[in-house]
């Protein structure tokens, strides 16, 4: 290589390194903003712990960046902020519009005022498990801010999925990047970036092509399911005009009714294995409400509210829990109809539904992953993996990336990739996370204080 080849070369490089050290000065601890939600946010692409300065006297600088350190050690996609009740931050939309403008799949917590709360990506942790990792963190009287989101930290760390986003390098604190990382970053960028990019665009077309194909497999499980609905509302063979029948009665059958035409919609309109949930979820309340008509017929009194029957949810609400274990599991409980108690005591096998898999027709519960998403909407997200710890759904539900982990949600970012605004507000929604855990959780977007110590 010539000299003037080598020249032509160089030049554009350091234009980029030049380029590259502006933004790293820019973006060095220097002067400190005055706080606010665009503060908090660019800070938090930059670093895993941002303190608004008004706040600064609830975590010191030297307890940040240990938190810092610990989150980005762990490698996990862990936004922590510390913000002071102020307008600004409106407790309502403050989760949901922090990780809208940090635009980072993550799991968030914030300390607001005397207040706390997360919220998360269903891809880096589920509502259940956000749920009690609030309510832990709300029912211990910490002393301190630092030790009490440094509780938090160490139990999130232990189940969040994903990776320390991109963006906060190699350093501590919630600073950023610094020079030399940029550095190395820009050279990155001019030799590497476009075969990064091709790998990850390949690696989001595998997943997105095994979720299509995972889809087709539930797809088979639920149209059975909704057929076999219908099939008991025909044999119901009630009409709202027939003599006895009463408003209760035909309120009933309305629900069932619509029920039935939800759950054919949600499935018509399903393009990830996650979007099964709101099916079977539609299809459980349904058989609800035909066991509240029949009972009403029959002068019988009104079935209790429970979960439907765990060996095969086509059987309807279950009327008693009974200790189970599956060939080689530990024992658990778990709801069961009439006739599968009534099987189970003679010594008997309770009758299993079963799925078609590769190695022939297995339980649901013994079939992989993408049954998670379709008993996730029978049995609810919280509930589920207890009732399948030990099986091979359980198992996989707790390996990172498997489509039940965060029942199925639709191909994309995982923790610590780059979304933007695509996300679930829901998972960020005012009192997401706690509701039931005291402190005023709900009350007015969820950062309640005076209880639990905050």
């Amino acid at each position: 290589m010539n000299t003037a080849t080598r020249r032509a070369l160089i030049g554009p490089v350091l234009l980029m390194v030049a380029a590259l050290l502006a933004v790293a000065m820019a973006m060095a601890p220097g002067a400190r903003a005055a706080g606010g939600l665009d503060e908090a946010a660019a800070a938090l692409k930059k670093g895993p712990v941002y303190v608004d300065p008004r706040a600064a006297g609830m975590l010191s600088a030297a307890e940040a960046d240990a938190l810092a350190k610990k989150i980005k050690d762990a490698d996990k996609p862990v936004f922590v902020a510390v913000l002071p009740k102020a307008a600004e931050y409106q407790p309502s939309t403050l989760l949901r519009n922090l990780r809208t403008k940090v635009g980072i799949s993550g799991l968030y917590a914030v300390e607001l005022g005397d207040g706390f709360n997360a919220g998360a990506d269903a891809r880096v942790m589920s509502r259940s498990s956000v749920q009690n990792l609030v309510g832990a963190v709300k029912g211990s009287s910490y002393p301190t801010v630092a030790e009490r989101l440094n509780s938090f930290v160490d139990s999130a760390e232990q189940s969040a999925r994903g990776h320390a986003p991109d963006s906060w390098g190699g350093g501590t604190g919630g600073t950023g990047f610094d020079t030399g990382t940029a550095i190395g970053l820009g050279v990155l960028v001019a030799v590497g970036g476009g075969g990064a990019y091709a790998i990850a665009r390949r690696n989001r077309r595998r997943r997105a092509e095994a979720e299509r194909a995972a889809l087709e497999d539930l797809r088979v499980v639920v149209d059975e399911d909704i057929t076999a609905f219908g099939e008991e509302l025909d044999r119901l063979d009630f009409s709202p005009g027939e003599p006895g029948a009463d408003e209760a009665m035909r309120t009933d059958y309305s629900q069932a009714l619509d029920a039935y035409e939800n759950a054919k919609t949600a499935m018509a309109a399903a393009r990830h294995p996650g979007d099964v949930q709101a099916v079977t979820q539609a299809l459980e309340e349904g058989r609800f409400a035909l066991a509240t008509l029949a009972a009403r017929r029959e002068g019988r009194p009104l079935p209790e509210r429970r979960l439907p029957c765990f060996f095969d949810p086509r059987h309807g609400p279950s009327v008693v829990d009974v200790t189970w274990a599956p060939p080689g599991g530990a024992e658990r409980t778990v709801p069961v109809c009439a006739a599968d108690k009534s099987r189970l005591d003679d010594g008997r096998e309770p009758l299993a539904r079963t799925v078609r898999t590769e190695s022939g027709d297995r339980p649901y519960w013994d079939a992989g992953p993408a049954y998670a998403p379709w008993a996730g909407g029978y049995f609810g997200g919280g509930l589920l993996p207890g009732l399948l710890v030990g099986t091979v759904l359980g198992n996989m539900m707790m390996a990172p990336h498997a489509y039940g982990a965060d029942f199925g949600g639709p191909a994309g970012a995982d923790g610590g990739d780059v979304s933007g605004a695509d996300f679930n507000p829901d998972d960020f929604g005012g009192g997401f996370g706690g509701g039931d855990f005291g402190g005023g959780f709900g009350d007015g977007g969820g950062f309640g204080g005076g209880d639990g110590g905050f």
